[in-house]
């Protein structure tokens, strides 16, 4: 039963064939293992769709999609775990990185705020051409912090990503061997079994 529903909230192989940035991977999309459910195609496809959903901030589903064609993985989890980072999460979690990268990396001036334009402050003489170096002193500052950190936030999600598919998938399979073992003497479960 969980299993119609997850399937039913996943993209069908017709809308991934006619997705135009998916398009050019056209004969690797039918190989049968890209479309079974299976533990380790489940949980790679899971955990490449994490992975590149916090990594990269755009082209996710087609990053994902590609290595998952690639290494035949589950494509479309891959495609739609991607969305674990959307409009309403994008901020906190690159915040967090951007925090984490702050803290490996070290003390720098990239958290200040951004150089005043000369149109934002009175006392400004400086032009455009000698504002933008401090901007992309800035914006540079920023971006190796927030690069570490988003590196061990996607490497680190998409390792537990992987591990918890696995974990649920075994359990989900112990616990149906159970109950048919428990139907099939009679509600008490045979020695041995747990």
């Amino acid at each position: 039963m969980l299993k119609q529903r997850l399937i039913a909230l996943l993209p069908s192989p017709e809308h991934i064939h006619r997705n135009r940035w998916l398009r050019w991977l056209g004969p690797w999309l039918h190989h049968p293992r890209l479309w079974r459910f299976s533990r380790r195609g489940l949980a790679l496809g899971v955990a490449l769709g994490i992975f590149f959903g916090l990594l990269i901030p755009v082209a996710q589903i087609p990053a994902s999609a590609t290595l998952a064609v690639l290494l035949r993985a589950h494509l479309p989890s891959a495609m739609a775990s991607t969305l674990v980072t959307n409009p309403v999460t994008f901020g906190p979690v690159y915040w967090a990185a951007y925090q984490l990268g702050h803290a490996i990396v070290g003390d720098t001036d990239a958290g200040a705020a951004p150089p005043a334009t000369p149109a934002a402050s009175q006392d400004a003489v400086a032009t455009d051409a000698d504002d933008s170096p401090s901007w992309w002193a800035w914006i540079v500052g920023v971006g190796k912090p927030l690069v570490v950190g988003l590196l061990i936030v996607a490497t680190a999600s998409a390792a537990a990503a992987y591990v918890a598919v696995h974990l649920l998938w075994t359990f989900k399979v112990r616990r149906a061997r159970r109950q048919r073992l428990r139907r099939r003497h009679g509600g008490v479960p045979p020695v041995g079994t747990g």
